[in-house]
């Protein structure tokens, strides 16, 4: 895969550096507005990227890339990757796919029509918590409860409350709790227990009516989820999944996670007793997990991207398509619950 970066800020810095040590990705281009063009080139020479473009059209006409990855702001996620698509580009997008369920149902559309790829960055997708969760959910028995809680002051929100509107907390560029936290918390729900039948959101709305904070509710058959994202207040964070049989634990900020632990009853031991406050504790096997170590946190995801462009696996293109979409429609319905960005 050769590959063009699409901005400068640091989520491209981070990714610049976490695809190093993959062998079949190309770092072929870097792609800034004019005013950060020094930047362009600082990084271009620092990752020895031969190509640097300030115009997104030229680039798209002439680049030797063969994908795009936009690590740009939310709301220029679906014209940035339409023009890639139209120009015969793979894109590679950051989370929140686009602001609208509509506008990424078209871009797959597009892709699809065209031979192409739109992959979603979203690392828990592509780490070893997630498919041990997804190994393990079956020996919890009947689902009934899921929690999860991804909180965190931002670094921006101090300035907001002065008045300052920065990106992450502006509704004109899709800013907010709902997609920019709370979305690993969905994805892990998504992921794991499919779409749910229905969708409420609980938000706390700052002065332009961004959500700083929130949960939302996720109804499936048989359990709920209940999934907070906050960017204006700490807790600790956590995914839980419980059944009738045991539970799983994730402990820390989702998307960076550290320990996954999951205990259920014991099938061979059916002995019984009661603690202190009644309830019935029954023998259990409990497992710890920890991921192996990675070179950074987005590395898993990129190998990933690149062994299926350069396979044109489709099928595994799909699989992730359905799951994106899926939590698109999530996203969609508490937006509009919240009446976010209208």
């Amino acid at each position: 895969m050769k590959l063009a970066f699409i901005g400068t800020g640091k989520i491209i810095q981070d990714a610049l550096g976490a695809v190093t040590p993959i062998k079949n990705l190309e770092k072929t281009a870097v792609f800034a507005r004019p005013h950060s063009i020094q930047k362009a080139r600082d990084l271009a020479d620092q990752h020895n990227i031969p190509e640097v473009y300030t115009d997104y059209q030229e680039l798209l006409a002439n680049t030797a890339a063969d994908t795009v990855y936009i690590g740009l702001i939310n709301s220029a996620h679906y014209p940035y990757a339409k023009e890639a698509l139209l120009h015969g580009k793979n894109v590679i997008l950051e989370k929140p796919l686009t602001g609208y369920y509509d506008q990424a149902e078209e871009l797959f559309a597009l892709a699809k029509e065209k031979g192409l790829f739109v992959l979603e960055a979203i690392t828990i997708m592509h780490g070893e918590f997630f498919y041990e969760m997804k190994k393990n959910v079956a020996k919890l028995g009947p689902i009934r409860m899921v929690l999860g809680n991804y909180s965190q002051y931002s670094s921006r929100y101090d300035a907001y409350l002065q008045g300052e509107i920065p990106h992450a907390f502006d509704p004109a560029f899709y800013g907010g709790a709902l997609f920019d936290i709370n979305i690993y918390n969905i994805y892990y729900c998504v992921g794991l227990f499919g779409l749910p039948k229905s969708v409420s959101y609980f938000a706390n709305f700052g002065p332009n009516r961004i959500d700083t904070s929130g949960t939302i509710v996720l109804a499936y058959d048989g359990f709920t989820a209940s999934l907070t994202g906050a960017k204006d207040s700490d807790s600790p964070c956590f995914v839980s999944v419980q059944g009738e049989k045991g539970w799983m634990h994730l402990n820390g900020k989702p998307n960076t996670a550290t320990l996954l632990k999951t205990v259920y009853a014991d099938p061979e031991n059916k002995e019984t007793v009661r603690d202190a406050a009644g309830a019935m504790v029954r023998p259990v096997l409990s497992q710890e997990y920890e991921e192996s170590p990675a070179f950074h946190r987005m590395t898993p995801e990129f190998e990933d991207f690149t062994r299926i462009i350069d396979e044109k696996d489709y099928a595994e293109a799909d699989r992730l398509a359905a799951i994106s979409l899926q939590v698109m429609k999530v996203l969609e319905e508490g937006r509009k619950m919240a009446s976010l960005w209208e």
